[in-house]
């Protein structure tokens, strides 16, 4: 069983930076980023591979986020940069057995989700 806990979420300004965490309690292989607005469907944002060699993005965030993991620390992050009103959302963590794939109802384990507001 593996436990996913994010953390980092806030409130920011338009243009804003925020680093989100997410801290993986049992092994785990690809970790992905997924967010879910009010009203809206969750969404894919980033994911990363077990080695951290390949990293994948929605091309809503690509140039302005980064994933990352750190190994030692069994923890994934989530680099946001030039922060718009439109990244409001719950911010989950997810992991899988598997390889990468956008599609939320293939990962196994969840967070609780972290929330980001970006003011304008």
């Amino acid at each position: 069983q593996v436990q996913l806990v994010e953390s980092g979420g806030g409130l920011v300004q338009a243009g804003g930076s925020l680093r989100l965490s997410c801290a993986a309690s049992g092994r785990t292989f690809t970790m992905g980023w997924f967010r879910q607005a009010p009203g809206k469907e969750r969404e894919f944002v980033a994911a990363i591979s077990w080695s951290g060699g390949n990293t994948y993005y929605a091309d809503s965030v690509k140039g302005r986020f980064t994933i990352s993991r750190d190994a030692a620390k069994n923890t994934v992050y989530l680099q946001m940069h030039s922060l718009k009103p439109e990244d409001t959302a719950l911010y989950y963590c997810a992991a899988r057995y598997g390889t990468y794939t956008t599609y939320d109802g293939s990962y196994n384990y969840w967070g609780q989700g972290t929330q980001v507001t970006v003011s304008s």
